[in-house]
């Protein structure tokens, strides 16, 4: 269904990011007591969810542990519709260990009933912080409709077991459209990752800090970035493996 609305950020969050405050927005999810320590550095980032918020807007999300047979997906987003001013933004998500079972990517239209794409993805060699090109795959996201797409991953029918699904949801946002009281960094650098991560540009902020870390794999201050988003909109497992990943220097 499409929704004609003007999506509304946070402007405060700035000023509220320098004085170090746990609170990133109005109707936000709070962050975990880790969060709010790490809130203190400034160079990390504080994301400022958008205003009118739907809840429940995550499949999966949440790491069991390492005793889980099978891997485990989750999609790096907040739960909640995400925000974006690309056409053709890219999207992240993470395995937790290597798999077998065929993977598969679907985007959906909220007015259309069958998937806009759906189609297989090449199954990773490792566990690991992936992304899917929309740009790649002939895909554009159209403004103010919510689109919700998914990874999955199909055990042997003769299991009878379940797929592992993990999902969101994402709006794209047209900038002359948005309330944005802080002009948003199309480029793509640290500076764009806090920056847009504070007027609530969810997969603009997080697209740009991944690849960044695709490129230089050995930082660990993008991994600290990286960890500080996740951390907010509660992806603790993930954030705990970037970290880790910063001794062990894997991906």
């Amino acid at each position: 269904m499409q929704r004609h609305h003007t999506s509304t950020f946070v402007g405060m969050a700035l000023a509220i990011s320098f004085v170090g405050s746990a609170t990133v927005g109005t109707g936000a999810e709070k962050p975990p007591p880790s969060v709010i320590g790490q809130q203190h550095d400034l160079s990390l980032p504080v994301y400022a969810p958008p205003k009118n918020l739907l809840p429940r807007a995550r499949v999966g999300g949440v790491l069991r542990g390492r005793e889980t047979a099978d891997a485990e997906i989750v999609a790096l987003v907040p739960d909640h519709v995400g925000l974006t001013l690309k056409q053709t933004p890219t999207l992240n998500w993470f395995l937790s260990k290597p798999t077998s079972y065929p993977l598969k990517f679907t985007i959906n239209d909220d007015r259309k009933v069958r998937p806009i794409y759906e189609g297989p993805l090449s199954t990773p060699p490792a566990a690991g912080v992936h992304t899917i090109d929309l740009k790649a795959l002939g895909l554009t996201l159209e403004p103010n409709i919510q689109y919700r797409w998914f990874v999955s991953a199909s055990p042997d029918p003769s299991s009878h077991a379940p797929d592992i699904v993990a999902g969101g949801m994402i709006e794209r946002c047209e900038f002359n459209e948005c309330i944005i009281t802080i002009e948003p960094k199309m480029t793509c650098d640290p500076e764009s990752v806090r920056t847009n991560a504070t007027i609530g540009l969810w997969y603009d902020a997080m697209g740009c800090v991944c690849a960044l870390i695709e490129k230089d794999q050995a930082d660990p201050t993008l991994r600290r970035l990286r960890a500080a988003l996740l951390r907010q909109v509660g992806l603790n497992g993930v954030a705990d493996w970037d970290l880790n990943s910063i001794q062990t220097k894997a991906r």
